[in-house]
């Protein structure tokens, strides 16, 4: 894969070969003859098939921003965006070259680097420098903070993301995961499960499930997001992930895609009101307040974060990563356990004075 200072080094030589080859045809044509104008070369566009890991909502919104504001086209990109069937879909469909860049949450993406038929894919970009994994409860059932979870019982969906580092969270809070029972529930029945009280909490996305308990009826002083963030936990969430042949082929159109994802998400954070619009024309009988507060919530626990604030958007901290790895290793086994390395490429990140927050 090439890194930025190689491809630096490879666009100058480019432009300096232009700049050669035209010089060399004034000076044949001699000095008596005019030089023939020529029409201005039509730039080109590369195509680049995008996928989202989730049904669109606002979150989605740096994307759709950056479609509608033209940063895609301004980069001489020609992005679709569809959707795929949850976060390991979206990697296979990047792995297998049917997408070339996805977002994918990149704890799924270490346990699939693992797997016999691990494509190198690589994250590129994190969005999310803090997963947005919680266990979403009713105080009403007694549950205010995470050590109230013992002799309770958690309904988790199909395919939830957190529940893969539930073992490492409660380790690490010396909570005996036997003593918590964790009952197997369908995606769909999950809110409406812990709003009948059917279950006494349940495994999710802070930015999902606490507001759709919310948009059910549920007071808001009824409901405790106990975020695995806030108890310990160092992961990382959704990300950027590039398939390599692509990647390694289109180097400046990797580029230009994060480029303007970062434009993107720097202007849904200045204006979330008209990101919010950007996204709200892609969402079928969506609530605008819903999707708003979504987004926001995001931002405010997921984004915008104190290691952001220091560092930058985009990238990650190597220790943090290996640490995130390792605790998967408390619930997964591993054949061979990836590096930081393995899972991130810095290699497509601008300068780090384009990532500050503003």
């Amino acid at each position: 894969m090439l890194r930025r200072s190689f491809l630096t080094q490879m666009l100058l030589i480019g432009t300096g070969l232009t700049g050669l080859t035209a010089g060399t045809a004034t000076r044949a044509r001699g000095q008596d003859q005019p030089a023939t104008s020529q029409p201005a070369p039509v730039p080109s566009t590369t195509a680049i098939r995008f996928s989202l890991d989730h049904p669109v909502d606002g979150t989605s919104a740096p994307f759709f921003l950056a479609l509608a504001d033209g940063y895609f086209r301004d980069a001489g990109l020609s992005v679709a965006i569809d959707v795929a069937k949850g976060t390991d879909d979206a990697i296979v469909r990047v792995a297998s070259g049917s997408s070339d860049i996805a977002l994918a949450d990149i704890n799924a993406l270490i346990r699939f680097r693992d797997t016999a038929n691990g494509s190198p894919v690589k994250a590129v970009f994190v969005m999310f420098n803090r997963a947005p994994y919680a266990i979403v409860a009713r105080k009403s059932r007694g549950i205010r903070a995470l050590a109230d979870i013992e002799g309770k019982t958690i309904g988790v969906a199909e395919g939830d993301l957190g529940i893969r580092l539930w073992p490492a969270l409660a380790e690490q809070n010396g909570i005996k995961p036997g003593a918590v029972k964790l009952q197997r529930i369908g995606a769909a029945v999950r809110e409406p499960m812990l709003s009948a009280g059917q279950v006494d909490a349940v495994t999710g996305s802070s930015y999902l499930s606490a507001l759709n308990l919310r948009d059910r009826g549920i007071p808001a002083d009824d409901i405790a997001v106990l975020r695995f963030a806030d108890y310990g936990s160092s992961a990382y969430g959704a990300a950027l992930i590039v398939n390599p042949s692509f990647a390694g082929s289109k180097p400046e159109a990797v580029l230009g895609f994060v480029r303007a994802v970062l434009q993107g998400l720097r202007k849904t954070i200045d204006d979330p009101n008209k990101a919010i619009d950007a996204v709200m024309t892609h969402i079928n009988g969506g609530s605008r307040e819903l999707e708003l507060e979504r987004l926001r919530t995001a931002l405010n626990d997921n984004i915008i974060t104190a290691e952001v604030r220091h560092n930058g958007f985009g990238g990650i901290d190597p220790a943090r990563l290996s640490k995130s790895i390792d605790d998967i290793g408390l619930d997964y086994k591993f054949r061979q356990k990836p590096t930081a390395a393995d899972i991130f490429d810095p290699a497509f990140l601008p300068p780090a004075e384009e990532r500050q927050l503003r």
